[in-house]
């Protein structure tokens, strides 16, 4: 907001040494500090405040929808890896020569190979809601009267 430098508050501390006086400068000083702690606290109090109204009101959920919709395929890849990371390490603690580590092992190819087939369907499905907005703002806006 205020850009003070060094040199600007070495002014100002010159002329309220002169118009003020040495005896009553820390009293002022003090007075100003109190002042600046006030207003930095309410300033802090805001924010809190709106960022707690907007969080009330949904905009982080708004926010992760937009961002969603301009990229569905890389949420989806999110989503996949993240599937893949906890499937994987499921699979640490059995012998792979097992019976049951090679049940485990083929049913955490499955799983990982119906998790990519919904990922993708799901990036299929986000990209065609996508478009079909586009193609509804597209229309929303021919049929608007042009400003001239």
């Amino acid at each position: 907001m205020f850009d003070l430098g060094f040199a600007e508050l070495l002014i100002i501390g010159i002329v309220a040494l002169i118009v003020i006086g040495p005896k009553d400068l820390p009293m002022v000083f003090r007075q100003v500090g109190r002042f600046v702690g006030k207003a930095r606290g309410m300033a802090r109090e805001f924010s809190t405040a709106m960022n707690q109204a907007a969080d009330e009101a949904g905009v982080k959920d708004i926010q992760r929808t937009i961002k969603t919709a301009t990229n569905p395929v890389g949420s989806a890849m999110d989503g996949v890896k993240d599937a893949a990371r906890d499937v994987t390490s499921s699979l640490t603690d059995l012998d792979p020569d097992s019976e049951t580590g090679k049940l485990a092992a083929e049913r955490a190819e499955n799983a990982r190979k119906i998790q990519a087939a919904t990922a993708r369907a799901q990036a299929e499905r986000k990209t065609q809601e996508a478009a079909d907005a586009l193609k509804r703002a597209e229309e929303l806006e021919a049929q608007a009267p042009k400003e001239s």
